[in-house]
């Protein structure tokens, strides 16, 4: 699933917008990726661009708490990751409900990938969806910075 997300940020980043189901399949399908994980991709996907925020408290995309990580959420992301993910919150890439929400989807995909792959591809695809990745600083915070924050 993750080559095909990669895949499709690659070839439709700059188009702004991605085709339907259909033909994402039927390109997909071309490109050489299974049917299955077309499926677990594209469903994913269609899960993400609902921006369900229901069953989070209200308030929390402006508090200041600090997050503890449960054991299932440990064992999926990794000491990385999770470095990873408190710094764009602090960087004020992500704000405390985006976090959330960035949780719960990397804990949804599936494969090896580091979770620091997930988690950049994950933020990717959110501020792309809510037409954020416009600014090219928040593309530096997410990449350059951080590529450089984790080789210390």
């Amino acid at each position: 699933m993750f080559d095909i997300l990669v895949y499709l940020f690659e070839n439709y980043f700059d188009t702004g917008n991605y085709p339907d189901s259909a033909t994402l399949t039927r390109k997909l399908t071309m490109a050489g990726f299974d049917d299955e994980e077309i499926t677990l991709a594209l469903d994913w996907l269609s899960e993400f661009s609902h921006h369900d925020t229901e069953g989070y408290l209200a308030g929390l995309a402006e508090s200041n708490s600090m997050r503890h990580f449960t054991k299932e959420e440990m064992e999926i992301i990794d000491t990385e990751g999770r470095g990873f993910i408190f710094f764009l919150e602090q960087a004020g890439v992500i704000n405390p409900l985006q976090r959330e929400l960035l949780i719960d989807r990397v804990i949804r995909m599936d494969g090896d990938t580091s979770s620091v792959e997930k988690i950049k591809l994950v933020v990717l695809f959110d501020l792309w969806i809510q037409n954020q990745l416009a600014d090219s600083n928040t593309i530096e915070k997410l990449f350059v910075v951080s590529d450089s924050h984790q080789r210390h």
